[in-house]
């Protein structure tokens, strides 16, 4: 049985179905934070989105990662905010890239805190390791996969969240991490957490906005335009610094027009990735 979309404001009705009688579509965004966390992050931008293109936007926002996974491999959402359609499992939906954040490329890291013993990957064999969830790209594939090549076996505790697992460290429950790197940094800041990277993956793209193929052209070129010009408007620039405060994101905001072809390292390490978990 599938788990329900979680609902985040009554004034938001989250579908589990696609373009609904209003004509509305569906936007969904990887669960990195909590589920409010993420809901206060983007409502504002999607209705400013909305309002630009004319095109109504709806945040649908899932329990859990493996959740947000899944509505992604069957092709539930109309537009995604993730990684997972570069997953084989995902391909057969045809999400196009139209989007990347003004964003640094993101990494893959196994943390610690700073006042722990563990001082490298070999420490952690054995040991119960926290992670995200299953589908979490760089927060759980890349550090297995490194794991794996390694020879290191570890016990994987899952928080449902990037931000989950994150308070997991925090407190203590796990000995380490496997984290994306930006949200770890945010957090720590947010969280005045210190802590220190036994390891980091190569740089890897931001995630992507794309949209699937069942979306008419002309909606989606409309919601590319307005997304990317929302920088230059002063409105939609009070609302990217907004939205970016709350989670701590560094400047600058913004989106910029993408393709497939700038996110090509995520289906080569797909065809060399030694973990077939992350399939």
């Amino acid at each position: 049985m599938s788990i329900p979309f979680v609902l985040i404001f009554a004034a938001f009705v989250f579908f589990t179905t696609n373009a609904g009688a209003d004509g509305a579509y569906s936007f969904g965004p990887v669960n990195q934070r909590s589920p409010s966390l993420t809901a206060r992050y983007w409502n504002p931008i999607l209705n400013h989105v909305s309002q630009r293109s004319g095109v109504k936007l709806e945040l649908q926002v899932a329990s859990t990662g493996d959740r947000s996974n899944e509505a992604t491999v069957k092709g539930e959402y109309d537009f995604v905010y993730n990684n997972h359609q570069f997953k084989p499992s995902a391909a057969a939906q045809g999400y196009a890239v139209i989007l990347r954040p003004w964003a640094d490329d993101i990494t893959g890291q196994i943390v610690t805190l700073e006042e722990s013993p563990i001082r490298s990957l070999q420490d952690l064999a054995g040991k119960a390791i926290g992670f995200a969830h299953p589908q979490a790209f760089a927060g759980y594939t890349v550090q297995m996969d490194q794991l794996m090549r390694m020879g290191i076996s570890v016990v994987p505790v899952f928080g449902g969240s990037q931000q989950g697992i994150m308070a997991q460290l925090k407190s203590g429950n796990v000995v380490a991490a496997g984290v994306n790197g930006t949200v770890m940094h945010e957090f720590a800041q947010r969280e005045k957490l210190r802590y220190r990277i036994l390891w980091q993956s190569r740089a890897f793209p931001e995630l992507a906005i794309s949209v699937h193929p069942r979306v008419p052209a002309e909606v989606t070129a409309a919601v590319r335009q307005a997304f990317a010009s929302m920088a230059e408007d002063a409105e939609g620039r009070q609302i990217l610094e907004a939205s970016a405060q709350l989670i701590g994101q560094k400047p600058p905001h913004g989106f910029e027009l993408a393709t497939q072809a700038d996110y090509e390292a995520y289906r080569v390490f797909y065809r060399q990735n030694l973990f077939n978990g992350a399939n």
